[in-house]
């Protein structure tokens, strides 16, 4: 084949698949145009069928959702109606039931109304009948006077002498009938109790002095306990507190204060100083602020062990301290320490045997006293002070009351208490336990027999037994029975308000018999 031929064909190629390209270019596109618009035709029409079905199946979803609402509103207002209507018969019963009561109340008042106007009428009546009587009763009373010659106060003063006089000498005899009775049942129960608990405890009788005493190794010691110009003397006795006595005693020094805690002190650093043989002052306040500390540790294992004795706990520690400083305090010669243990121990004992709370009785009995060792380093006495520092350590009612009333100064209000009071006469005044001055004896035994002789009718009145029994003789013709039964309980009530002593005073009242009376 030519090549002209060839590239004709290759043109004629060239054109015709540019022309192809072309028609498909523009013919393409609308037969897919036609193609989409069918298919979104299509779409249009699922669309518009689905949005009927739709809309048709809400419109029955709501008919039935308002109809059911609708049913639901129904019964609720049903209900309802059913309420107020079991509501209303209520109401309606009790506004009956008002109806009824008021219908009743008002029959009552009615008939109240007519009891009252009755009574008025009854009243009136008595009162007409009384003061008919009243006339007759005046009448007879003066008829009365003309005929005994005795007008109404003097008649009426003469009946009640003679009661009186004749009640008196019963209710006497009653009272003092009641009181054996009661005496005998309280002795039997207090001896069984008090003799059980004696038999059981047993103590060594203490007596301490009122000074202490040291003794030196030589007299010529003395000049050096004085030391130069009395330096020494006076560093001891301002660094103690207490005065130092040398006198012409051979080889002795005595110790004065009125605090026990520094005689104590001063004691100890005497024997400490006189053994060492070093006495001048800066060694002299060496000893002491040594033997003040030694002391303070005693102090505190003493009520330590006081407490460890008893078998107590939760005492609070500074309260063991001040229990602990009763070992260098005496009463009537008695070791106050040793007398509280001693009180705490019967306490416990007596608590034991009628059933109450043993370590509370021994608790109260322990510290029943504790104001002691501080009464001469402030003001009040020592059961204003125990009672204090009791309360300050948060102390139980029953202990505190304990501490008040063991003299009498507060009402008892606790069954311990009384045991407290008990167990301390008994510790105080068992033979050996007190020593008291021949001027003090004396002087109780006379004020003894002056209160009896202050009562007319008393002949004569001696003190006996050491002052723990007073025998009154009353005149026979002056005193009857019953008198001297009184006058017993008059003497014992006012040795009780004026005098103090330790234990009981019985006063005995003599006359055909003996009327007798124990002061406690």
């Amino acid at each position: 084949m030519e090549p002209g031929i060839v590239i004709l064909l290759v043109v004629l190629a060239l054109l015709v698949g540019i022309g192809l390209g072309i028609v498909l270019y523009y013919v393409l596109p609308i037969f897919r145009a036609k193609e989409a618009n069918k298919k979104a035709a299509k779409i249009i029409r699922d669309a518009e069928i689905k949005a009927d079905h739709i809309t048709k199946n809400a419109q029955l979803d709501a008919k039935q959702t308002v109809y059911e609402l609708k049913q639901e509103a129904d019964k609720e207002i049903k209900e309802r109606k059913a309420e107020v209507t079991q509501y209303e018969n209520k109401l309606f019963q009790r506004e009956q039931s008002i109806d009824r009561r008021d219908q009743a109340l008002l029959q009552k008042e009615k008939n109240l109304e007519e009891k009252i106007e009755l009574n008025q009428k009854r009243t009136k009546e008595i009162e007409r009948k009384e003061e008919v009587l009243q006339l007759k009763l005046d009448s007879i009373i003066h008829e009365l006077e003309k005929v005994s010659a005795f007008s109404q106060q003097e008649a009426k003063a003469e009946i009640m002498a003679r009661v009186e006089a004749k009640l008196s000498n019963e209710i006497a005899a009653y009272i003092k009938n009641r009181e054996e009775e009661a005496k005998d049942q309280a002795n039997l129960l207090a001896n069984e109790v008090l003799g059980m608990t004696i038999n059981r405890y047993a103590q060594d009788f203490v007596t301490e002095r009122t000074v202490s005493v040291v003794s030196l190794p030589s007299d010529e010691m003395k000049g050096r306990i004085i030391g130069r110009e009395g330096r020494n003397i006076r560093t001891l006795e301002q660094a103690l507190g207490v005065d130092l006595i040398i006198d012409d005693t051979p080889e002795v020094i005595t110790v004065s204060s009125f605090d026990p805690i520094r005689r104590e002190t001063a004691k100890r650093a005497l024997e400490i100083l006189l053994k060492d043989g070093r006495i001048q002052p800066s060694r002299i306040e060496e000893v002491v602020a040594k033997v003040k500390g030694e002391l303070n540790e005693v102090i505190h294992k003493a009520g330590q062990e006081a407490a460890f004795r008893l078998g107590l706990a939760n005492i609070h520690p500074e309260l063991l301290d001040i229990v602990g400083r009763l070992k260098y305090r005496t009463s009537y010669g008695q070791n106050a320490y040793d007398h509280s243990i001693e009180v705490a121990k019967l306490c416990g004992i007596m608590a034991a045997e009628m059933g109450l709370d043993q370590n509370m009785a021994k608790r109260a009995g322990l510290l029943h006293d504790v104001g002691k060792a501080i009464d001469f380093e402030m003001e009040g006495s020592h059961v204003e002070l125990g009672a204090r520092f009791a309360r300050k350590y948060n102390e139980p009612d029953v202990v505190i009351n304990a501490i008040e009333s063991h003299h009498g100064d507060t009402d008892v209000k606790y069954v311990i208490s009384h045991l407290v009071i008990a167990a301390d006469t008994l510790s105080a005044a068992r033979p050996g336990a007190r020593s008291e001055t021949l001027e003090t004896y004396i002087k109780r035994l006379e004020a003894l027999e002056n209160i009896c002789k202050s009562y007319d009718g008393v002949a004569q009145s001696y003190a006996m037994q050491s002052g723990r029994e007073i025998r009154v003789m009353v005149v026979p013709d002056k005193l009857d029975d019953a008198a001297s039964f009184k006058l017993a309980r008059d003497i014992k009530d006012r040795i009780e308000n004026e005098m103090t002593y330790p234990g009981q005073i019985k006063v005995s009242v003599i006359r055909e018999f003996r009327a007798v009376e124990v002061a406690k």
